[in-house]
């Protein structure tokens, strides 16, 4: 019983530390690339996707949300990596209201959806080509604090206040 228990409290141990995904990952093309679907152009119809990125610009519409994403790979968390290339900008088409005090230009968002097409619009001075992704869930990402200096200093000297 001694030489069982210790392992068996261990696979206990690493077992409770393990969790499932952010985002159901269930049926996802996880090599298709926003490029990828532009460069198939409509081939890849259908194709259920987990992207994220950060946020560009964010349009409520009478029934859904409109979300213009410049793409990120993801980390094993799901989250965009913004320390990594940025990929193709994409479009993500939520239903209902999204607050865009929320979920406002800069956020990181990841998500997952349905491929529904190509959109062509302006940007800038050029015409760009958005993979368009009707999404189904949807994570807005907490805002990462910024690295503040060590509040507590250690050291020798003399200090003078007036």
């Amino acid at each position: 019983m001694t030489r069982v228990l210790p392992p068996l409290l261990l696979l206990l141990l690493l077992g409770g530390c393990s969790s499932k995904p952010l985002l159901p990952t269930e049926g996802i093309n996880s090599e298709l690339t926003a490029q990828q679907v532009v460069d198939s152009g409509k081939g890849m119809v259908g194709s259920r996707v987990l992207w994220g990125g950060v946020i560009v610009a964010v349009t409520n519409l009478r029934e859904r949300t409109r979300l213009e994403v410049l793409a990120y790979p993801l980390d094993s968390t799901q989250r965009p990596q913004t320390d990594k290339a940025a990929g193709r900008r994409f479009l993500a088409y939520y239903p209902g209201y999204l607050e865009s005090a929320d979920y406002a230009a800069g956020r990181q968002v990841s998500l997952v959806g349905t491929v529904s097409g190509i959109e062509e619009a302006p940007l800038g001075e050029h015409r760009y080509r958005y993979p368009v992704v009707d999404s189904e869930k949807l994570h807005l990402w907490p805002v990462e604090a910024p690295q503040s200096e060590p509040k507590v200093r250690f050291g020798i000297g003399v200090i003078l206040h007036n």
